[in-house]
């Protein structure tokens, strides 16, 4: 496997790049070529993954190992291959992307090229919970703050079927949105502890 190519820079055009190293010139696949223009005619070291099938061996080239580990995670989800991850990685912001996915928000994924609304369910169901190395801190902290609040709404829920009243509820609401769990189960236990206390 070829995980990355060292040389200089010699050609760029609307689908690759091709960097010559040692004599020998590397024809490389981008989702955005152009990004390297600033490096042409200087020594670039491009992150690559060579794909090999039957008919074919191609070279995809990434700016980052955050593009290539999307990239790998795309090409296994059914029925994405290269061509359709590298349309993704053309327009996207890998933060939002990621956390698209952690929050299960498919219409965002279906404003990408080829993305149907099955294909969208599929890599949510794939990827959800294995790209949370790539998300920056803070597009953590609302895809965090984004699950609190769901478990929130589904434990007032559950505490309505046991008979409690809106206003008992909303009154231990801010006690249970400082709470680091988003499993409904605990939010519920610790409402429930919490109205036993103020009854």
């Amino acid at each position: 496997m070829i995980a990355y190519i060292k040389g200089i820079l010699v050609h760029i055009d609307d689908n690759a790049i091709i960097v010559d190293v040692n004599g020998v010139g590397y024809e490389i696949i981008c989702a955005n070529p152009f990004a390297f223009q600033s490096l042409l005619d200087h020594q670039v070291t491009v992150n690559t993954y060579h794909y090999v099938r039957e008919d074919i061996q191609v070279l995809y080239g990434f700016q980052n190992e955050d593009e290539k580990l999307l990239f790998t995670k795309l090409i296994s989800v059914s029925g994405i291959g290269p061509k359709g991850a590298l349309a993704i990685l053309a327009g996207v912001d890998i933060d939002g992307f990621v956390e698209a996915i952690e929050l299960e928000d498919d219409k965002f994924l279906t404003g990408f090229p080829g993305i149907g609304k099955k294909t969208a369910r599929q890599i949510i169901l794939d990827l959800k919970g294995n790209l949370s190395s790539m998300i920056s801190v803070s597009a953590q902290s609302s895809v965090n703050k984004a699950q609190d609040s769901e478990g929130i709404k589904e434990a007032q829920e559950a505490l309505k079927t046991l008979g409690y009243t809106e206003r008992e509820i909303k009154a231990i609401v801010p006690e249970l949105q400082q709470e680091n769990s988003s499993s409904t189960d605990e939010i519920v236990r610790k409402a429930l502890a919490l109205l036993m206390k103020k009854s």
